[in-house]
């Protein structure tokens, strides 16, 4: 017992002993953390790869997403499953490769020492989304936990990505080519339009902001017309505008589009003459947006045998309303090329003037109705799921003309509203003369396919 005393009282050699003992979880737990710290610095690349992978993967216009958008249902989406993974590789290698040009020649023996135990990637089409996923992985030999028995860590991690598809739409332009659209098409241009016809023949044609569309009886343009003086002036008129904003709306929607197909457009007029008056098709519904450029040429005003012509009887919104309905059938979702929405791009100073003898919104002159736009016949379309969007080229007041006062007047207020009520939500823009036709009409078009939906 004694000597047992005598042995723990004595301190000599005890710091060796201790420091002997101790050495081994102070060398494990240095080497724990730089292993760890290797490990981490892996797994950072691992997960910058990842997550390059699903965003290269699902890019708008990669491969995958070309394909993705073209499946006519849910489901697994094989090329940009193979692009996620190829990207994987690719960013990884670049990303734990190579440094020896910098004299950090560690770096190499560090991917040398991961070993990639799983790589996969799941890229699937739900609806209007596209959602890729990658997950991986490794282990990372030790180099200080080997004594501690531990020769490898194990890392893991995933990356996730959604692209939002976007719709696909086809466009029915009805444009109103009716008399009223004879009107000079800018402030300057009306009052160009007024100067010429200061002195003409015809007294009803005098001081005229308007540049009527009349033919004569062989079927030619008659020289003596408003519309002949106004071309001969070089001063446009607003169907003109209207025309040539079609022609611009055509090369918006090529450079707006993501996918083949996403965008087709047809054209209709209210007819070619007074004589024949119906929806006209100018250009059939076409995702050759060049050809609707082409014959956008063929929006022409209606042309008119003599003033007054069967009681100026031929903006019938209501007809050609019902018939463009019958021409459009039955909306899709937007979501594939076979399932395309629908939209009504209607063009128009929103005054009908029709034989309407019944359900006339305004005072009758006989069986002649002028009325702002029967929102009627807006309804049923959007009833149907048909959106319709509404580019109202403001009406002009004529407070020195007699038929004016007495029959647009007392509804003017209310022909910019009822335009309105035409229009699907949010999809309304009003232009006067005094503002760009082609900026406006680009920017409905830009509301139309820029506006939220929902996929469901």
């Amino acid at each position: 017992m004694r000597i047992l005393k005598r042995l723990f009282a004595d301190r000599a050699g005890n710091f060796a002993i201790m420091g002997a003992i101790a050495i081994v979880p102070i060398l494990g737990t240095a080497g724990m953390a730089v292993d760890f710290s290797r490990a981490m610095d892996l797994k950072a690349r691992l997960q910058d790869a990842a997550d390059m992978a699903v965003l290269g993967s699902i890019a708008e216009r990669s491969a995958g997403v070309t394909q993705a958008v073209g499946m006519t249902s849910n489901g697994p989406v094989p090329l940009s499953e193979a692009e996620a993974l190829a990207f994987f590789n690719a960013q990884l290698e670049a990303n734990t490769s190579s440094v020896k040009e910098d004299g950090i020649e560690g770096e190499k023996n560090e991917a040398e020492d991961m070993k990639l135990e799983l790589v996969k990637a799941s890229v699937t089409k739900n609806g209007a989304e596209i959602n890729a996923n990658l997950t991986y992985q490794a282990t990372v030999k030790t180099s200080f936990l080997r004594i501690i028995g531990k020769d490898s860590i194990s890392i893991s991690g995933s990356a996730n990505a959604v692209f939002q598809s976007q719709s696909f739409m086809d466009f029915y332009m009805l444009l109103d080519n009716t008399p009223s659209m004879g009107v000079a098409a800018t402030t300057a241009d009306i009052d160009k339009m007024i100067a010429a016809t200061k002195n003409v023949s015809d007294p009803g044609s005098r001081n005229c902001a308007f540049a009527c569309h009349i033919v004569s009886e062989a079927g030619k343009p008659d020289v003596n017309s408003n519309y002949a003086l106004a071309k001969s002036k070089g001063i446009s008129i607003r169907i003109d505008a209207v025309a040539k904003a079609v022609k611009e709306l055509t090369k918006e929607a090529g450079d707006q589009r993501s996918y083949p197909e996403q965008y087709r457009m047809a054209t209709y007029t209210f007819g070619e003459t007074a004589m024949d008056t119906k929806l006209l098709k100018v250009a059939a519904l076409t995702s050759d947006l060049s050809q609707v450029d082409k014959t956008a040429d063929g929006i022409k005003l209606m042309s008119i045998p003599k003033q007054g012509y069967n009681n100026d009887q031929q903006t019938d919104f209501d007809n050609a309303l019902t018939k463009i309905g019958e021409e459009i059938g039955t909306p899709g979702n937007g979501l594939t090329a076979a399932t395309p929405e629908k939209i009504v791009f209607l063009v128009s100073d929103g005054v009908g003037d029709s034989y309407k003898p019944k359900g006339c919104t305004s005072k009758l002159s006989g069986s002649r109705c002028q009325e702002p736009i029967d929102t009627k016949s807006c309804a049923a379309l959007k009833t149907k799921g048909i959106k319709i969007a509404v580019l109202y080229t403001t009406y002009l007041p004529l407070p020195n003309n007699k038929w004016y006062m007495q029959w647009i007047d007392p509804f003017q207020s209310t022909i910019g509203t009822k335009m309105q009520e035409c229009a699907s939500p949010g999809f309304y823009f009003e232009v006067p003369p005094s503002q760009n036709l082609e900026g406006a009409m680009k920017t409905l078009f830009n509301k139309v396919v820029h506006t939220p939906r929902l996929t469901s």
